[in-house]
């Protein structure tokens, strides 16, 4: 690299980002060294400073670091660090820092976030920043944020928080585009107003019985993990919808006419029949349904699904592609009078890919009309996937039910598969 010129070396050394690797490099030549001020991001590793021994501390010597770069764009810190520091870092680099992404590690250290300034208070410096990341936050209190005018993409993973604290940080990002929470417990009841957020992520960890509201008019994403209400208003530009309980039961769901949607997912122990055949009714144009719920009913009583009558069912979503099938909703599907109402003329005209699992032989002669109903009638199907899991009976009509599945399979063996 000697016979390079001094641009070229720049370059190439500039596309260091772990913060060891640029350490050694400065050891090598003057000329290395000279190409810190170059660095564009910067990443320092959970274990970044084990076996130290040198005499200043963690946050001095990222200080030193940081202050040799002259336009740093991402900054990354996995290894401890203390408020001080990063306020002490963030001074140096906050007008060209568009990126940062911080573990925390204060998730139960709630006397610092009371005490202040805390480790989220100090964020505010960076008022340029376009992405915001953080790993293992408190949230008790509103951080101390002005407005991030830039920032479109904010993450939080795995955090404490309180309503009131989580508005006020997404009121300081009116801009956002994207925002994922995961693994956040705490949370009761939010509503979350973005007139720009496209596509969003929402895990809340814990009973499963908050409620969320969403006026997003241009949100094109939407997964949702632990609400039992729901009301989404907006949603004209909606395409993918994910929504699940596994702690507790969704009991109300509020949209509007899901016209754009092309994948919905509705998963959980226990729903309320009337947010399932909302959402069934709303999402008629949907290409991609997956169902994977166990129970309906209200407060504490569950119960299995009522009847869906097979006609009407595919009749009501004319341009379904891929039907994923678990539990309840096949059972439904198979009731003694769901095949009643086929008619002459009758097709499934966009069905390419079925996934059904099955779990028990009860009504096996329904079950097995069913799926040969889905093969008859599916006039494009490709691909019928026969998940047999957990067969709950000992008894000989298992074994019996299984032989007429293998029989199913041989006698469609270029589209069934049994797993």
């Amino acid at each position: 690299m000697e016979s390079l010129p001094d641009a070229i070396v720049q370059y190439i050394l500039s596309h260091l980002n772990n913060a060891r690797d640029v350490a050694v490099c400065n050891c090598v030549s003057k000329r290395w060294k000279e190409s810190l001020p170059y660095l564009k991001s910067l990443y320092f590793p959970r274990n970044s400073f084990d076996g130290y021994t040198g005499s200043d501390s963690p946050d001095i010597v990222i200080w030193k670091m940081l202050s040799s770069i002259t336009c740093l764009e991402e900054l990354v810190v996995y290894s401890p660090f203390t408020s001080s520091g990063l306020a002490s870092w963030l001074l140096l680099v906050h007008s060209s820092l568009k990126h940062l992404e911080l573990r925390m590690d204060n998730i139960t250290d709630y006397k610092a976030c009371v005490d202040g300034p805390s480790k989220l208070d100090c964020v505010s410096a960076a008022k340029n920043l376009e992405s915001l990341k953080l790993w293992g936050v408190l949230m008790a209190n509103p951080p101390k944020w002005d407005v991030f005018k830039n920032l479109k993409n904010l993450e939080i993973v795995g955090a404490r928080l309180e309503d009131s604290a989580l508005s006020a940080a997404l009121r300081a990002c009116p801009k956002l585009t994207n925002l994922v929470l995961l693994g956040c417990e705490g949370v009761r009841s939010v509503s979350v107003e973005l007139p720009y957020l496209e596509q969003c992520k929402l895990d809340f960890y814990g009973l499963g019985n908050c409620s969320l509201s969403l006026t997003c008019p241009k949100i094109e994403l939407l997964e949702v993990q632990g609400c039992s209400w729901l009301r989404v208003r907006e949603t004209t530009c909606l395409r993918k919808l994910l929504i699940a309980n596994n702690s507790g039961r969704v009991y109300m769901v509020d949209f509007g006419k899901l016209s754009a949607l092309e994948s919905l997912s509705m998963r959980g122990v226990q729903w309320c029949w009337d947010a399932i055949s909302k959402m069934l009714e709303w999402s008629s144009e949907v290409k991609h349904l997956y169902m994977k719920v166990e129970f309906t009913g209200d407060l504490e009583s569950l119960l299995p699904f009522p009847e869906v009558d097979f006609v009407e069912f595919f009749n009501s979503h004319p341009k379904l592609q891929k039907f994923d099938i678990h539990g309840a909703m096949f059972a439904a599907l198979c009731q003694k009078n769901s095949l009643k109402n086929v008619e002459q003329g009758f097709v499934i005209p966009c069905l390419e890919e079925v996934v059904v699992q099955v779990r028990s032989p009860l009504n096996a002669e329904q079950k097995m009309s069913t799926l040969e109903s889905l093969l008859k009638y599916g006039k494009n199907l490709k691909m019928m996937v026969i998940r047999i899991l957990q067969m709950k009976s000992n008894h000989s009509s298992s074994d019996d039910f299984f032989d007429e599945i293998c029989r199913l399979r041989f006698m469609n063996r270029k589209i069934v598969r049994i797993e």
